[in-house]
């Protein structure tokens, strides 16, 4: 069977076709779905409007493909805003999908078993709006948890200010403690486009950074020359998302921080994440 999910991020909406418990292609569009959230606590007008649209085309593309089953849903942004469900029914409306709405626990959850498929190890996804660990062995949740930080979050909170940003980031992970020591992953925007830029990828390829490692003295001198850069000077690197310039170098920092808080050396980059997780998780239901 053919069918499609699409992830609705606070920085992103992704788009997977799968067919027969394989990835046929990804797609991104961004929208800053969470921007200014931080600090309103509700999604702008705007910002629901430029999201729901893309949906929509992600929706179309799916059905225009052959999709049998399409599914959609949404994380911190649209569980965390006052008016979530305004965002919620606007999709309802302009194209009939239905958004599951995720708590951090199951975000964590997908997350986990698209990156590991139910192998023991601990998987760290940084979104836009919140930051997930989730350590599993042999079939068993040993620790989950869901903070509501995340890159676009800082970039509200804090802008580009190295010294915000750290007092920011060492507060909101404190409670990160008692993490497993584990063989950890690493899925999520900030994750991929780190190894990218690690690589200076002129043209990103899924392939070369599925299985890339990052030490955490990289991903700290990532971080550091990031947030030393202007604008200008980040989207002229290779591998630079361009979506993703103003917000990579707090999401770079948190990664790093989160990587010495859990005493994690290195981490290991994966581009199978909750998308297929969300698959993953609607098969052993017995829902697909």
């Amino acid at each position: 069977m053919k069918c499609s999910v699409i992830d609705i991020g606070s920085n992103s909406v992704r788009l997977l076709l799968w067919a027969d418990g394989k990835t046929l292609y990804k797609k991104l569009c961004t929208t800053r779905l969470g921007e200014g959230l931080s600090k309103s606590g509700v999604l702008t007008g705007e910002a629901i409007t430029r999201t729901a649209n893309a949906v929509a085309r992600f929706c179309e593309e799916a059905k225009t493909e052959g999709a049998e089953r399409i599914f959609a849903f949404a994380t911190a942004a649209v569980r965390r805003a006052f008016n979530g469900s305004r965002f919620v029914a606007a999709v309802k409306e302009i194209c009939g999908l239905d958004v599951d709405v995720l708590s951090g626990e199951r975000e964590a959850e997908i997350g986990f078993l698209g990156a590991l498929g139910g192998n023991d190890g601990g998987v760290l996804d940084i979104g836009g709006a919140s930051t997930e660990i989730l350590v599993g062995q042999s079939g068993r949740i040993l620790y989950a948890k869901s903070l509501d930080i995340g890159a676009v979050r800082l970039k509200d909170l804090c802008g580009e200010d190295k010294g915000k940003l750290l007092t920011v980031i060492d507060e909101k992970i404190s409670p990160f403690a008692s993490v497993p020591q584990c063989p950890m992953f690493a899925i999520g925007g900030t994750a991929t486009t780190l190894v990218s830029l690690h690589k200076k990828m002129k043209v990103y390829e899924p392939s070369a950074v599925h299985g890339s490692v990052l030490t955490q003295e990289e991903v700290r001198a990532l971080a550091d020359k990031l947030l030393s850069c202007t604008q200008d000077e980040r989207l002229a690197m290779d591998g630079m998302e361009k979506g993703r310039a103003d917000v990579i170098g707090g999401g770079a920092l948190l990664m790093s921080r989160v990587m010495e808080k859990i005493g994690a050396r290195q981490i290991t980059v994966s581009v199978r994440d909750n998308l297929e997780g969300y698959l993953i998780g609607k098969k052993e239901r017995g829902e697909l």
